[in-house]
């Protein structure tokens, strides 16, 4: 018969194991068709439907640090633009 140790080493370390597994994403819910003026956004990242999200978006970050979810860029080109322009900032103050 296992030592008690033995079992709560055990229980542990599969414990570990499953939480080392689920990593959590910040994903977008909806996406808004809402056009927004790109003076107001610094940053954003693009999010792929099934890379673990239910949808594609744009995730759009405003000067205030506040994650806004856009539709995706494909075929929309407002948001196309936007990232055309924080991308345009960004090699200008490198």
């Amino acid at each position: 018969m296992a030592s008690p140790v033995a079992t709560l080493l055990l229980l542990g370390i599969i414990c570990f194991s499953f939480a080392a597994a689920e990593v959590p994403v910040d994903c977008c819910l909806q996406a808004s068709p809402k056009r927004l003026p790109a003076k107001n956004i610094v940053a954003y990242t693009i999010q792929e439907e099934g890379k673990g999200c239910d949808i594609s978006a744009t995730v759009l970050i405003n000067k205030s640090g506040r994650k806004l979810c856009a539709v995706h860029p494909k075929g929309n080109p407002w948001v196309q633009n936007v990232i055309n322009a924080v991308e345009k900032r960004k090699q200008a103050n490198q």
